[in-house]
């Protein structure tokens, strides 16, 4: 067997991936039943459903990853007599051709979320269905749950509505051929004049409805995402994932889109499940975090507040923001999926500062957009909800419990693959930030490459945020470690 200390290649990221989708209870691979039934609905008749209203004529346009394939939502924007704008977002109707039960959603069910692990990407969904029948790819006939909603020059949303369409996508853009046009960096950009304008148009929505949640209290993070950069099948780099002003476009909609879903369905007193971030647990330490900078926050977690501190330091020191970003995200806790029940109010998402939010617009990619939108259709039909208050209880337990687990396959095979890069330095000495401190270990980052170990030695007394030198003493692909000791100062 070939020592994977030894070995710097993507075939063996893919290795390490199934054995620890395995480890944490997922299916790498579609059952036999999943795959007969995807080839009697590739069978299926693809007619346009006249049923539906017909908007394919509008100027969709989908903005995403330059190699995702996987199309949930489409945009587009429509000035009104009276200066305010329509915005509709279009998501794919996956629940057209995946039903309730079926041998495909019970995959699904089971794994609940695609996985992007840096060796390989399982879909949530069979390719064929995701990156084709079920994705709203170019010049192609989709049916579409369309969330509409009128913005007024504020960047208030006067009103909404919710129905089912037919659409088709008339420009498959990505985020850095647009960011870079939209800040006049590429001038270059090949779109027609009309989508032109209409980026335009959402380009400017967008930025009113970010602004206006800022002052509410929503917090600008900004982490630094990485992903492997290959040469063939050897690993180069780790490159970091930069927010732009295309990606702030879908963010800002599919937000609204999220909160416009999840009061719809609390309006009509339906039962949905909320996506929550609740108030930290260790605002304490976030306090102690901005003191650090000269800051005062209030006692109580304040969100408003902190979103200040967090403007402020990032014109102060942008550089050094996703330092503080990571931290303070580390500190808030993690997202979770609960119940809203008639009558009843639901956590709101702190970090998003508003009281209602679901997930609703990636139904390709997460189970929980896919509940939602059955839901959703059951309701805009009058037919019987699909779920009973006891299933989804036992889905949003579930469902939190997997995304807490696809995020550790995914850190396992991302540390895996810094270990691949980082196997050849042990010995060197880092710059680092602490980004994690528990009874269950130390944690610090690098910042070049920006690489995330645990602290084997010298970690008393060290906590989240503090900055400290630190030397590379061991690396080990397969599990994923990559471990640290601290530098004694003026060593």
């Amino acid at each position: 067997m070939q020592n994977p200390n030894n070995t710097n290649g993507k075939n063996t990221l893919e290795q390490i991936a199934r054995r620890v989708l395995l480890e944490h209870g997922f299916l790498p691979d579609f059952s036999i039943a999943a795959l007969d039934e995807l080839i009697n609905i590739q069978k299926l008749p693809r007619e346009a459903e006249t049923t539906k209203k017909d908007l394919r004529a509008l100027l969709w346009i989908s903005i995403d990853n330059d190699d995702s394939r996987d199309l949930d939502q489409l945009t587009v924007a429509e000035i009104l007599p009276d200066n305010t704008v329509k915005i509709l977002v279009a998501v794919a109707d996956v629940d057209t051709l995946v039903k309730k039960n079926s041998a495909i959603d019970d995959h699904a069910h089971h794994n609940t979320t695609s996985i992007y692990t840096a060796g390989k990407t399982f879909p949530m969904l069979p390719e064929d269905l995701s990156t084709n029948l079920t994705s709203l790819n170019y010049q192609e006939d989709r049916p579409a749950i369309i969330i509409e909603m009128i913005v007024d020059d504020a960047g208030d949303i006067e009103s909404s509505n919710i129905y089912r369409a037919i659409v088709r996508n008339h420009a498959k853009l990505v985020y850095n051929a647009v960011a870079a046009w939209l800040e006049g960096k590429n001038q270059t950009f090949i779109v027609n004049s009309s989508i032109s304008d209409n980026l335009r148009i959402q380009d400017k929505v967008a930025q009113k409805l970010r602004a206006l949640r800022h002052q509410r209290g929503a917090l600008d993070l900004q982490t630094l995402e990485t992903h492997p950069v290959f040469d063939g099948d050897e690993i180069k780099d780790l490159q970091a994932e930069e927010t732009n002003r295309a990606k702030q476009i879908i963010e800002d909609f599919m937000i609204a889109a999220n909160d416009l879903t999840a009061l719809f369905l609390q309006g009509k007193q339906i039962p949905s499940l909320r996506r929550v971030v609740r108030s930290p647990k260790r605002w304490d330490r976030i306090v102690e975090i901005a003191a650090q900078y000269n800051s005062k926050l209030p006692i109580e977690p304040d969100s408003k507040a902190l979103a200040d501190f967090l403007i402020k330091q990032k014109a102060a020191d942008p550089l050094r923001f996703p330092d503080l970003s990571l931290i303070i995200i580390k500190l808030l806790g993690s997202g979770e999926y609960v119940v809203e029940l008639p009558n009843e109010t639901a956590p709101g998402h702190f970090g998003l500062a508003v009281k209602d939010y679901t997930h609703s617009t990636a139904p390709n990619r997460r189970f929980p957009d896919l509940i939602t939108q059955r839901i959703l259709k059951a309701t805009l039909e009058s037919l019987p909800i699909p779920y009973s208050q006891s299933d989804l209880t036992e889905l949003a337990n579930y469902c939190t419990l997997k995304e807490d687990d696809a995020n550790k396959v995914e850190r396992i095979v991302a540390k895996s693959a810094a270990a691949m890069l980082l196997s050849s330095r042990i010995g060197n000495r880092f710059d680092a930030i602490c980004t994690g401190a528990s009874n269950k270990g130390t944690w610090v980052r690098v910042f070049h490459p920006p690489i995330e170990g645990r602290l084997l030695h010298g970690y008393e007394g060290i906590d989240v945020g503090n900055r400290l030198t630190v030397k590379l003493i061991h690396v080990d692909i397969d599990k994923g470690f990559i471990d640290f000791e601290k530098v004694p100062a003026n060593s």
